[in-house]
C-alpha cells in the first residue's frame, strides 16, 4: 500500500508553523519533525522560540535538542536522520509532519539532493587562508571558479564550504543545489503573512524573550562553550547578546539589533519559499486554517 505524502509546514519565523504542525498532528494522527536548524541545539530554548512540552500537547517531536552548542549542524546529517524518521513514522501508520523555516533543511528532507563530502585538511587550509588574507580574498577566488555560488553567499563559513567542495570534487558547489523534484510524495503548506503585522509580532516576541531570561540563557550557553561552535553562536539573538556579556552593547541595543536581524531573516525566508511553486499558501490568521490545511493533506 502506498504511504501518504510527507507534510511540510513552512514560512517565515514567527508565523505559527509549530502550532499548525501540532494541530495537524492531532488531526491526522501524526508526529512532528523539526526542520529549524537552531532548534537542534540543547539549551537554545528562549532565543529560538523552541516549542515547549506543554505546547506540544502530547505530540511526539523529533530532532529537537540533538546537538551541543559546540557541534556544527550538518544538512547532510539532517537529511539522513529526517528521512529515516519519516520512514519509521509511515511504517507505523502515522503521518510525518516536517515543521521549520530553515529552507535548505526542508529541501534536503523532501527533494532529490546530493551532498558532496568534506575534507578536514582542505577545510583547515581554507580557514588558515581566511585568517591570513581575509574573506574578500576567498570570495574573489570563489568568483573565479563558481560565480553562481559567489553571488549567493557572503559569510565566511559558506564561502569556505563552496571552495572546499570545488577543490574536493572539481565541480562548482552551485551544481549540487537541489532541483524541485520530490524524493518521495510531499505536500508543502506555506503560511502567508501580513508583513506589517509580522514585523510587530517579531518585535514583541524578541522583547518577550528578553523578559523571559534570554541574557541568562546566553550566559549559561557561553559557559558551556557557545563561542567554540561554528553554527550556534551565529543564531539570531545569541550573537547580539554575546556582545552584552562582553560589555559591548546594552540590553536594549542588543534587543533592537535582534529585532532588525529577525525581520531581515523573515524576509529572506519568504523570498526562499515564495520561489517554490509547489507550496500551497494559506492565510496564517484565517480561522479556518486548520481544516484548510488538513484538506490539503488528505
Amino acid at each position: 500500500m502506498a504511504r501518504p505524502p510527507v507534510i511540510a509546514v513552512v514560512g517565515p519565523t514567527g508565523s505559527g508553523k509549530s502550532d499548525l504542525a501540532v494541530s495537524l498532528a492531532l488531526e491526522l494522527d501524526g508526529e512532528v519533525i523539526n526542520a529549524d536548524a537552531m532548534q537542534f541545539y540543547r539549551g537554545m530554548d528562549i532565543g529560538t522560540a523552541k516549542i515547549t512540552m506543554a505546547e506540544r500537547r502530547g505530540v511526539p517531536h523529533h530532532l529537537l535538542d540533538t546537538l551541543d552548542v559546540t557541534q556544527e549542524a550538518s544538512v547532510s546529517d539532517f537529511q539522513q536522520q529526517a528521512r529515516a524518521i519519516i520512514a519509521d513514522i509511515h511504517a507505523r501508520g502515522r503521518r510525518a509532519i516536517l515543521a521549520g523555516g530553515s529552507g535548505l533543511y526542508v529541501r534536503a528532507a523532501l527533494d532529490v539532493l546530493e551532498f558532496p563530502g568534506t575534507d578536514p585538511q582542505i577545510r583547515k587550509q581554507l580557514e588558515t587562508e581566511l585568517d591570513e588574507s581575509g574573506v574578500e580574498a576567498l570570495l574573489v577566488r570563489l568568483r573565479s571558479v563558481d560565480p553562481v555560488s559567489a553571488g549567493r553567499v557572503s559569510d565566511a563559513r559558506r564561502i569556505i564550504r563552496a571552495l572546499e567542495v570545488h577543490q574536493l570534487t572539481g565541480r562548482p558547489f552551485s551544481s549540487f543545489m537541489p532541483q524541485r523534484e520530490y524524493f518521495q510524495p510531499a505536500v508543502q503548506i506555506g503560511l502567508a503573512v501580513d508583513r506589517e503585522v509580522l514585523r510587530e509580532r517579531l518585535a514583541r516576541r524578541v522583547h518577550a524573550m528578553v523578559d523571559s531570561g534570554l541574557l541568562d540563557e546566553v550566559r549559561r550557553l557561553d559557559e558551556a562553550g557557545l563561542r567554540r561552535g561554528k553554527t550556534a553562536p551565529h543564531a539570531l539573538g545569541y550573537a547580539q547578546f554575546l556582545k552584552v556579556l562582553d560589555g559591548e552593547a546594552r540590553v536594549d541595543v542588543a534587543a533592537e539589533e535582534t529585532i532588525v536581524a529577525t525581520r531581515q531573516f523573515a524576509r529572506r525566508q519568504l523570498t526562499w519559499f515564495r520561489a517554490d511553486p509547489r507550496i500551497s499558501w494559506l492565510d496564517w490568521q484565517d480561522p479556518m486554517l486548520l481544516p484548510q490545511a488538513a484538506a490539503l493533506c488528505a
